[in-house]
């Protein structure tokens, strides 16, 4: 009876052993599991750049952005986990389309048949329909053509007054359009279409963007005129029109009480400076948005040269012009010889779109 006591009670502590090892490996199991899914780095967490551009989502945040005085880029701002406000914002944003692109042209009824023309025939023939064309006169063979001409009005030197009043009619004539973006380049710039949206797709549509390229080292300083006659040194960096840049459609209502209607002049003459300064003085100074600084807009003041043919697909701007007594312009190989194409336009227009009817067949 003993024995038998004896073997009932070792086969309960046996099945008792068991349980609970099983319970506990089932705890361990579920435990290790959720401290798995907890530090696993969210989608949101990640952030990466295109070529030398910051990371949009940090532009997103300018409060925590800064520009640092040597190379002037936006410093990464650290997502510690979770998805951010500003990718959650741009998740729910349309895809960016070409024709969400305001693109303003610079240009003067001298150059019509020689820069703007060039144009026409490469580039803003992919982006007509977005294209707008500022000019002093009325140019009526290429509005029958349906070029999109808009004559300012304002003188057709190039002081600062008439550069002001050509700048304020580019930025009342993309508030008054249903576009995204408005970018501005001059009649002496290749826009690659493909690389402009490319750029812009990178940033958070919703984000207050300024982004272009410095054709200065450091912040420029300006004399702002105060009341009473005063003035106070600004410090502040702008994007070179001659290279071109872009503004966000959020920026650019933000941007109102200092370049709608006649504010834009008035905000020049407070800094005497031109279009270009004038734009980058309201984002930094007046309303505290960082310039993002990006390598892909390209200017005739730069050394084109060490612009490799390879690298022309990531390009936004080209330009071309005489520098230090020298013609600079983009050395690519092609169809077209120096001569017959020195601003080199038609012969990257054709790299980028080989199909185009004009472009010598490839060999």
């Amino acid at each position: 009876m003993r024995n038998r006591w004896t073997r009932r009670s070792l086969v309960v502590l046996v099945l008792t052993f068991f349980i609970v090892v099983f319970v506990d490996f089932q705890l361990r199991t579920s435990s290790f599991t959720k401290s798995s899914v907890a530090h696993r780095p969210s989608a949101g967490a990640r952030h990466g750049s295109i070529g030398q551009v910051p990371s949009a989502h940090s532009s997103a945040h300018n409060s925590s952005s800064s520009i640092n005085g040597g190379g002037g880029e936006s410093k990464l701002s650290e997502n510690n986990g979770g998805e951010s406000v500003a990718e959650r914002v741009h998740a729910t944003q349309p895809k960016l389309r070409l024709d969400d692109i305001y693109v303003a042209v610079k240009t003067t009824a001298r150059f019509h048949k020689t820069r703007l023309a060039l144009l026409l025939d490469t580039w803003i023939s992919r982006t007509k329909a977005h294209t707008f064309i500022f000019t002093d006169k009325e140019d009526e063979e290429l509005s029958s053509k349906g070029y999109n001409m808009v004559v300012t009005g304002c003188q057709s030197d190039h002081s600062q007054q008439a550069l002001s009043c050509k700048m304020s009619v580019e930025y009342d004539g993309f508030m008054a359009s249903n576009k995204r973006w408005f970018c501005h380049v001059d009649d002496d710039n290749y826009v690659n279409p493909e690389g402009l949206l490319s750029l812009l797709s990178t940033f958070p549509q919703e984000g207050d963007i300024y982004v272009g390229k410095p054709s200065l080292d450091k912040p420029i300083t300006a004399h702002e005129l105060l009341d009473g006659n005063k003035t106070v040194n600004v410090r502040f960096w702008f994007a070179t029109g001659g290279a071109g840049f872009c503004l966000s459609r959020r920026l650019a209502e933000k941007m109102s009480p200092w370049a709608s209607g006649p504010h834009f002049e008035r905000t020049s003459a407070r800094i005497r400076l031109p279009d270009d300064c004038t734009v980058g003085f309201i984002v930094e100074k007046m309303l505290g948005v960082a310039m993002v600084h990006c390598p892909l807009f390209h200017s005739h003041l730069e050394n084109l040269l060490l612009i490799s043919q390879r690298s022309l697909p990531q390009q936004v701007t080209l330009s071309y012009g005489m520098f230090e007594n020298k013609m600079n312009s983009i050395e690519v190989k092609g169809s077209f010889s120096k001569e017959e194409d020195p601003s080199r336009f038609k012969t990257v227009h054709c790299i980028l779109y080989p199909a185009t009817s004009w472009c010598p067949p490839v060999t």
